[in-house]
């Protein structure tokens, strides 16, 4: 985007006599105010005259308002805003840079001013400062939702040094030490809470609407804030390492990776800015030679408009704005791109790679199904089992201890472990196995047939030697990620697949459950990894992989897109991946798709706009059957009307 010198100028803070800043409240808001004054000073300036001295021309007010007074008075009004242009213009000469569009607005308002043409040549300056003001705005709006997140960034942390709670940087703050975070504040750095329990309001980082209520020992977020009491935490990662401040970095270079179409415009612009002024050189003075009664005046005028009409602004702002506002779109959506260019390539995307665990569901086990003896109550089977698991560490046992008893817990005793089979022990004077098919078959225990179908995680039990029942332990499928698929499909991908890690036999019957197309279980990540490059190398294939962890980042890495799912919990994932979901939901996949594709539509709609009125324009300009007027709409208008069209992304809905 290029540079404002009308807002440069305009928008220096203001400093008092002793060379600082004012700081309290009161000062910093009266500061905003005379600096927003003062941006649109230099136009209002320059307007306000012109309007007069076109007033005192029409209705020939003044008699005296002429020659050298006249010229003087548009002098002054073209100064606020012709200035800054110009010095602009004779700074990139200077730097070996001659075909700006500072040069071409200098040249043809000097040129105006040279034929006697005075009101035109003020005009033009003026609308162009208003361009730019405009311009101003549009971006500031459009980085409304990533200043969002910038202002996540927390200004202290309180840690416990010397037996007090001491306020520093968060930068300064190592990892293991203990700090406070009050009510209502951010929480300065990752780490674990050592309260008992907390709530903390998420919504910026994740999009999750609702508090998360967190117990001892739980991982907490930079930029969480605490809506509870106060609380206290230990830092697990520096502040340059915390997942708030890598997701800052990313989102404040995303506008570095540049489009395929904006880097295009760029390039064209400047090759497009020396052909039009060697082409306004050329309306000048080549109809010399084939123009019967030729006058300079007349020609001059024609290329001046031509000058003013090619200026390429509409496109050098319009579409670098488009990128930027789909980028604070997905931002306000929970989405991050690390750059304009992923934006383009999620519209080409055909092909969807989906991780399963984590990314399609929960991640996290629990009681499917409870088949039991008819001797035994729910609550009593659930007792044994629970005795016996209570000594296991295995993921399938955490799952089986989140069953709530509302009875007395029975004590296990003499609890071994059968490697690779399941656990022996006594409990409630009984013996109790706890395990698989292997196990029970080494007991002679015998199961029901039923077992053998089972396609989920099975745990089965035998008391005193006989059957007791079974537990299902599953991963539950997220709720939206039925939705997701559909959505998916709705936005124009054409195969949605799922590779997994799982046992082929649950993966596939997930994929079922949820209409994928196809699916492929038992999976290392090198398998993955071949799977994806084989989709890749298919005719017209675009692929998006999109997973949750570590395993995932070959793959994240290779596919056309890598979208990570629950960037905030994972490093690698962060770093690997092209687009974060910020909070999880399979179902932001479809919006991101939507998003890429809204912008590139907006972008493409700017290019036909710019392009299709300066062409008009210009023939026009050549033929001279265009003044300044119509000049000036055919470079700031267009602009204003592709800065408008941008930035209706902000208003847009995708869900």
């Amino acid at each position: 985007m290029k540079k404002n010198p009308i807002k440069e100028t305009a928008t220096k803070a203001p400093q008092s006599s002793c060379g600082h800043c004012c700081s309290n409240e009161h000062t910093t808001e009266s500061t905003g105010k005379v600096s927003n004054f003062n941006l649109y000073l230099p136009a209002i300036i320059s307007f306000l005259m012109l309007l007069i001295g076109i007033t005192i021309d029409y209705f020939n007010i003044l008699p005296f308002f002429k020659n050298y007074i006249r010229l003087g008075w548009y002098i002054i009004a073209y100064i606020p805003v012709g200035f800054p242009v110009i010095k602009e213009g004779w700074k990139s000469i200077k730097n070996g840079n001659f075909f700006t569009e500072f040069f071409l607005m200098g040249i043809a308002t000097i040129g105006a001013f040279a034929i006697g043409e005075y009101p035109e040549g003020v005009a033009v300056m003026v609308f162009y400062a208003v361009g730019e003001l405009f311009q101003g705005a549009a971006v500031k709006r459009a980085k409304g939702n990533i200043k969002a997140l910038l202002d996540l960034r927390p200004d202290h942390a309180l840690v416990f040094r010397d037996h007090n709670y001491i306020s520093v940087a968060p930068e300064l703050v190592e990892i293991g030490e203990r700090i406070q975070v009050r009510a209502g504040e951010k929480v300065p750095l990752d780490g674990q809470l050592i309260s008992d329990k907390g709530t903390f309001n998420t919504a910026a980082l994740t999009g999750e609407s609702k508090p998360r209520s967190l117990k001892k020992g739980a991982a907490i977020y930079a930029g969480s804030i605490n809506t509870s009491g106060v609380i206290e935490i230990t830092t697990t990662k520096t502040y340059k390492d915390s997942s708030i401040a890598r997701i800052l970095d990313m989102v404040q270079n995303a506008t570095e990776r540049k489009s395929k179409t904006e880097l295009f415009i760029r390039k064209f612009a400047k090759v497009y800015t020396p052909i039009v002024t060697y082409l306004a050189i050329a309306l000048t003075f080549l109809p010399y030679f084939f123009v019967e009664n030729y006058v300079f005046q007349d020609w001059l005028y024609r290329a001046l408009i031509f000058l003013v009409i090619s200026c390429p602004c509409a496109l050098v702002i319009s579409i670098p704005l488009g990128y930027f506002g789909g980028l604070g779109a997905a931002s306000r959506n929970g989405i991050l791109f690390k750059g304009a260019s992923f934006l383009d390539t999620m519209t080409k995307v055909n092909t969807v790679a989906l991780d399963k665990t984590g990314t399609l569901t929960k991640g996290v086990f629990k009681i499917k199904d409870l088949v039991k003896d008819q001797i035994f109550t729910e609550s009593e089977f659930m007792n044994y089992l629970i005795a016996i698991e209570s000594q296991s560490t295995h993921p399938i046992a955490k799952a089986i201890l989140e069953y709530e008893l509302n009875v007395q817990p029975y004590k296990a005793t003499e609890v071994t472990e059968i490697a690779g089979k399941g656990l022996k022990g006594m409990a409630n004077s009984k013996t109790v196995l706890v395990g698989n098919k292997a196990l029970m078959n080494d007991h002679h225990i015998s199961i029901p047939k039923e077992t053998e179908t089972v396609v989920d995680s099975i745990v089965i039990m035998a008391i005193d030697g006989k059957f007791a029942g079974y537990v299902t332990i599953a991963d539950e499928i997220k709720e939206d990620a039925l939705l997701a698929i559909a959505n998916m499909r709705k936005a124009g991908i054409q195969k949605i697949i799922m590779l997994s890690g799982d046992k082929d036999s649950i993966t596939q019957k997930v994929a079922q459950e949820l209409g994928l197309d196809w699916a492929k279980g038992g999976l290392l990540p090198e398998d993955k990894l071949a799977e994806v490059d084989k989709l890749k190398n298919e005719a017209g294939t675009k692929v998006a992989f999109v997973g949750d962890g570590i395993n995932d980042a070959p793959v994240l890495a290779i596919s056309d897109v890598g979208i990570a799912m629950g960037g905030l919990g994972s490093d690698v994932a962060i770093e690997t991946a092209d687009v974060i979901i910020q909070n999880d939901q399979p179902t932001k996949i479809a919006t991101a798709i939507k998003i890429g594709k809204s912008t590139r539509k907006i972008v493409w709609q700017n290019i036909a706009l710019a392009f299709g009125i300066k062409i008009i324009v210009l023939a026009m300009g050549a033929g001279g059957m265009a003044t300044m007027w119509e000049a000036v709409f055919a470079d700031v208008g267009v602009a204003l009307l592709a800065i408008l069209n941008a930035v209706r992304l902000q208003k847009m809905q995708w869900n």
